[in-house]
């Protein structure tokens, strides 16, 4: 006795249907459909109401005069330049001011955080009491602070306090050496880029032959001589050709040499004071994600706490650290817009605020400006995560 078996015609839908992977990609179609659909709406009415008002729309005003100065600029800037340029002075001057940051709170946050879990109690407790104090206080006052209570406090600029005289601190900014390149200096320039890509190179021998032989050659040293050695080298063969500009006082203010305005100066001090509070705390958590047992065996290897927590405890914490270190870089990025509060000429303060001003154009400046804040912290995000796939990766193969 034989028996048979059809299968239904609807059972191919049905695991269609039932199949979680290809559920997922359809309703991620859909979402993404309806965001761009209503993206499109809304883009379309509000060009729609534009027109119904007479309101000139489109991005030719870049190229118009801008008509008023900028109090600080990384590249040349007057007032008969453009927009655009305008533009391009307000990005240079966020991205001057939340590149320095992230370094000196970086810095800080993992000095302090160290000094949290140290063993002496006055170590300790300063260290909370700096955590403490500086998380738990609004950014904006803190940046009132450092720039009406302290900077404006500085003596004028007669009274400067000096270094050397060659720098010179005072309620004006701070003014420095100047260097300026003579014929050839760009040979130095590519003698320091080729020493960065060599040190790169001869890092990646070094971890590949500890991987294969477990013997480990020496890096920072050799490293250094490459990064400081050969650009040196050069220098001195091309007959030093740099020379600097000292900045010297007439009248009332310094000419000459680079300058940095109190403004620069207080939003700095406030992103790093107050980002590294949490940077800290990140830090002290990581740590102490690391099994006891990880101390232990460091110390029963005879390495000294210094080393033990270079080499042992920090590149584990680290794949703890790094989440939420994005997090407080992509807050540093955009809590720099409060600069507007204090006059330091930064995107939000030349572009949105003077250039709309002066323009009318709203949707397009604001439209900019929105896409320069979310692409740069799109781009740190995936650099953050890109590191983040390398440490986990390196741990999965220890």
């Amino acid at each position: 006795m034989t028996s048979t078996s059809t299968s239904s015609p609807h059972a191919p839908a049905r695991r269609w249907r039932n199949d979680p992977h290809i559920r997922a990609i359809l309703f991620q179609a859909i979402a993404l459909g309806l965001v761009v659909w209503l993206g499109w709406a809304l883009f379309d009415n509000t060009l729609t109401n534009m027109q119904a008002r007479g309101i000139n729309t489109g991005f030719g005003f870049l190229e118009n005069q801008a008509g008023f100065g900028v109090l600080f600029s990384l590249i040349p800037y007057n007032e008969s330049m453009s927009y655009f340029r305008v533009f391009l002075v307000g990005l240079l001057n966020t991205l001057l001011v939340s590149a320095i940051g992230v370094v000196l709170a970086t810095i800080l946050g993992f000095i302090i955080g160290i000094a949290r879990l140290s063993s002496n109690w006055l170590v300790s407790k300063i260290a909370l009491a700096y955590i403490e104090i500086f998380r738990n206080i609004p950014l904006l006052l803190q940046i009132f602070f450092w720039y009406f209570a302290v900077i404006r406090g500085l003596p004028s600029a007669r009274n400067s306090l000096s270094v050397l005289d060659m720098a010179y601190l005072n309620n004006r900014g701070i003014y420095l050496p100047a260097p300026q390149p003579d014929t050839g200096f760009g040979f130095v320039v590519l003698a320091f880029a080729l020493a960065i890509v060599a040190s790169l190179a001869w890092s990646a021998h070094v971890r590949h032959r500890q991987e294969r032989t477990g013997r480990r050659l020496p890096v920072f040293w050799v490293n250094a001589a490459l990064i400081i050695g050969l650009p040196a080298l050069v220098f001195l063969g091309l007959g030093m050709p740099l020379h600097w500009s000292i900045p010297v006082l007439h009248g009332f203010n310094f000419g000459g040499g680079m300058a940095f305005i109190p403004e620069l100066g207080a939003l700095l001090l406030a992103l790093t004071m107050f980002t590294a509070a949490f940077i800290a705390e990140i830090v002290r958590s990581g740590i102490e994600s690391v099994n006891k047992g990880q101390r232990e065996a460091a110390s029963a290897l005879g390495l000294r706490p210094g080393r033990s927590l270079r080499l042992v405890i920090i590149p584990q914490a680290l794949r703890v650290i790094i989440p939420q270190l994005t997090t407080q870089y992509l807050d540093l990025f955009k809590n720099s817009s409060l600069a507007t509060a204090i006059g330091y000429p930064d995107l939000v303060a030349v572009f949105m605020g003077t250039t709309l001003n002066q323009t009318g154009r709203a949707v397009e400046i604001v439209a900019m400006t929105m896409g320069v804040y979310l692409s740069i912290s799109l781009l740190i995000s995936l650099g953050m995560n890109f590191y983040n796939q390398r440490i986990a990766l390196r741990g999965g193969r220890s």
